[in-house]
């Protein structure tokens, strides 16, 4: 169904990015992956899904604070592999913090990176879908797209604000064949996860083991975390034609986190 499409997925040298990278080439998608990271272990990964999907796979080292390289890596799709068809905003970091000690910059980082990124992206990508009359635009939300966690000021705001330009986006493009759906993941067990789980125990006064069982996984019902595999077969879908009447959409995959 998605076979010679082109993918971009931002923020997928790792984590759930490399997941959507991998589920989409799995299915015949040529794909641009994006992200940070040891140069040979990004290309050991993109080399891998080259010879294990039998698709091409570029990587852009586009920095998701600046425009002009995000426009560039949209540009490189269209130019190298034909096209943007589908557009997966998945870049995002995380601080935690209280509010009167969260540090400016990093609020400043994290609404570019969580949220102008994605704008920039879509900026870049709408005109090709337009004169296609066909894209996917998919973007990593959170149940913190939906609801809120104390001293994580900056990730929720960007968070709610990307649910927003999804709807809008949207609205914008719905007679042109394209979609555009946010995915609102609970906790995955990520680097990103792992990563900000000693903040949240200094911050709140508990041990790593307590912050897992009494805040990560307290919020899911079904006390087990989400996985990236979970995720990516949902942007697949989202991404096919069986999808076509969904957008503006959030959707939830979080064990019941938001139902609560």
């Amino acid at each position: 169904m998605l076979k010679g499409k082109v993918a971009v997925v931002t923020g997928s040298t790792s984590g759930i990015g490399l997941a959507y990278a991998r589920a989409f080439a799995k299915e015949g998608v040529n794909v641009v992956i994006n992200g940070l990271g040891d140069a040979a272990a990004i290309e050991k990964e993109r080399s891998a899904i080259e010879s294990e999907f039998g698709v091409k796979a570029l990587y852009s080292p586009a920095n998701m604070l600046k425009a002009d390289e995000i426009a560039d890596m949209v540009k490189l799709a269209e130019t190298e592999l034909g096209a943007c068809d589908i557009l997966v905003n998945n870049a995002g970091i995380q601080h935690v913090a209280p509010i009167e000690e969260f540090p400016i910059d990093t609020w400043n980082t994290i609404i570019a990176i969580n949220l102008s990124a994605a704008f920039f992206a879509m900026r870049a990508a709408i005109p090709g879908m337009k004169a296609r009359k066909w894209g996917r635009i998919i973007n990593t939300a959170s149940a913190h797209a939906l609801v809120a966690s104390p001293f994580k000021s900056a990730y929720v705001s960007a968070k709610h604000g990307i649910a927003g330009l999804t709807k809008t986006a949207a609205l914008e493009t719905a007679t042109f064949g394209i979609t555009v759906n946010a995915i609102c993941p609970g906790y995955v067990w990520t680097p990103l996860v792992e990563k900000q789980i000693p903040d949240t125990a200094k911050a709140r006064g508990m041990t790593e083991e307590e912050v897992k069982k009494n805040v990560l996984l307290a919020a899911q019902p079904t006390k087990e975390f989400v996985t990236v595999e979970e995720v990516a077969a949902l942007a697949v879908f989202l991404a096919s034609d069986n999808a076509r009447s969904i957008t503006g959409s959030m959707q939830q995959i979080d064990g019941g986190w938001v139902a609560e």
